[in-house]
């Protein structure tokens, strides 16, 4: 059987005016990645990256540790779904009931708590496809993007090969919805436990695909640094 390694981005600039950078405990993480994967001596065949820079930035900076790591390719698939968007397009509907919810967004690096409530909120809107709109790429249509991109890598795929996939949380969550078929409710509560740099391994056969380990960081635990082992 070949396997699919699973990466979050490493920690981005939550709070920033560009959250699509990777913060410097978001280079480090996966400068600890690549080492950890080049110490448990598994050679990657193929590796594949969403196209954001979080993503290509954990990428590149995991592979320079490893030897022998093959050329990375871009597949816009694996791109995380437009948080951005949806908070804005379905937060007016929802501030009849939070009426401090705008504040509260604008300002998340300060109200961390407070935001992850009312982003699990919004998520849980969007999900249920009861609050569709025009111009924004529903659940559904995200996890059929995310499907097509599996799908690809496993057409050109050797039977024993290792593949690392440089991605997000959302996509990983459209990934556990596909291939466990656990609801995407429960999904997402998965979704808000995946650590960054995390690993999740997924194994296949042709096209038959199974989940066979979820949000592995012991890359993380072993150096016994808790400021390394972040969630956005």
């Amino acid at each position: 059987m070949g396997s699919i390694y699973l990466i979050r981005h490493g920690q981005a600039s939550f709070g920033a005016d560009d959250y699509d950078v990777l913060s410097p405990v978001g280079v480090r993480q996966a400068e600890v990645l690549g080492e950890h994967l080049e110490q448990l001596g598994i050679t990657l065949d193929r590796c594949v990256s969403g196209s954001l820079r979080r993503q290509q930035h954990t990428a590149n900076a995991a592979l320079q540790r490893m030897s022998n790591a093959p050329a990375l390719d871009i597949d816009e698939a694996f791109n995380e779904f437009d948080a951005d968007a949806v908070i804005r397009t379905l937060l007016p509907d929802l501030l009849p009931e939070e009426p401090e919810a705008l504040h509260i967004l604008r300002n998340g690096a300060q109200n961390r708590a407070e935001f992850q409530r009312l982003f699990a909120k919004l998520i849980h809107r969007w999900i249920s496809g009861e609050h569709d709109k025009p111009g924004l790429q529903s659940w559904q249509a995200y996890v059929e993007q995310v499907e097509g991109g599996l799908r690809r890598i496993l057409e050109q795929a050797g039977s024993k090969q290792n593949i690392a996939v440089f991605t997000s949380g959302g996509t990983i969550t459209a990934l556990l919805r596909l291939i466990t078929g656990v609801p995407s409710a429960k999904a997402f509560e998965l979704n808000w436990q995946i650590v960054n740099t995390s690993l999740s391994q997924l194994k296949f056969r042709g096209s038959e695909v199974s989940l066979a380990s979820f949000n592995s960081h012991v890359h993380l635990q072993l150096l016994k640094a808790p400021e390394l082992i972040t969630y956005r």
